[in-house]
């Protein structure tokens, strides 16, 4: 004999936290990813590895402005000089970001809360673009507070050190508008981080071919843009025309005028974002 049971229907009656919540979730959640926080212990070996590499230059800096009174990085070429590491701290955790809610086909259901396609995109360049800037943030932070706390000769370069965190914030962006679109293109993680190096190797052997061709057939003003192909180099070129500090691409070549660089910037974060949404509007119709 069966019974029917009348359980009712309750209505939720907690808080209602809304549309940022969520956006604000899933980016700690992606952020999270990135550093393989929650994930089994070889999701951690890679992004710390690298951020310890990013510290070892802080490291012997300090050590040697306390030895010898000597600043060896200049805070506005840091990103440059460690953009190998950079690289590949986004080719390698990009595909992490976004690569799994397409493989496992699970964008539908955060689609089905209130998540749109434009807060799902902002949510994960959110958090690849904080990632990117903790890794180059920090050390220099670090070479910061060594130079005060050493009591150099002369005061601090607070200036340079303002315009290089600043700077790494628009370098951060623009490699994670990118490096996430050019990872979402495929589900898999092993074809996400190579695509991501091989953009990367390219866009860096071909200034030094581009550049040397321009320069020995006189054309030395030609030359200059060759600079800005390569991403830290144009936001190098940006830096070195909003903070006056000097470029540092290969022998100190110059770079072309500076708004032009920083038109060129803006314009290559908005395709970025823009491929990134595409993508994902694409992703979600399927």
């Amino acid at each position: 004999m069966s019974e029917i049971y009348d359980i009712g229907y309750r209505h939720y009656d907690g808080p209602r936290l809304g549309r940022g919540y969520s956006t604000r979730a899933l980016t700690l959640h992606s952020l999270r990813g990135v550093f393989g926080l929650g994930r089994p212990a070889r999701s951690k070996i890679m992004p710390f590895a690298l951020f310890v590499i990013m510290l070892l230059p802080a490291v012997v800096s300090i050590a040697t402005m306390a030895l010898a009174q000597q600043r060896i990085i200049q805070y506005s070429g840091f990103a440059v000089l460690m953009q190998a590491v950079v690289a590949i701290f986004l080719a390698s955790q990009a595909p992490t970001v976004v690569a799994p809610d397409l493989r496992f086909r699970v964008l539908p259901l955060y689609l089905s809360r209130p998540v749109s396609i434009t807060e799902y995109v902002v949510a994960k360049v959110a958090a690849m673009t904080v990632a990117l800037f903790l890794l180059v943030a920090v050390p220099l932070t670090l070479v910061y507070v060594g130079e005060v706390v050493v009591d150099m000769p002369g005061p601090p370069a607070t200036g340079e050190y303002v315009g290089s965190i600043a700077m790494a914030l628009v370098l951060a962006l623009l490699l994670a508008a990118f490096g996430l679109a050019l990872a979402s293109f495929t589900p898999r993680r092993g074809l996400g981080v190579a695509s991501v190096i091989v953009v990367y190797l390219l866009s860096s052997a071909s200034v030094p071919m581009v550049y040397g061709a321009l320069y020995s057939s006189g054309n030395e003003s030609g030359a200059a843009w060759a600079w800005l192909l390569n991403p830290f180099w144009l936001v190098d070129s940006v830096q070195s025309w909003l903070f006056n500090t000097p470029p540092h691409s290969i022998e100190g070549s110059g770079y072309p005028n500076g708004p032009a660089s920083a038109v060129i910037l803006v314009v290559l974060i908005g395709i970025g974002l823009a491929a990134l949404a595409l993508r994902y509007r694409k992703a979600a119709a399927q």
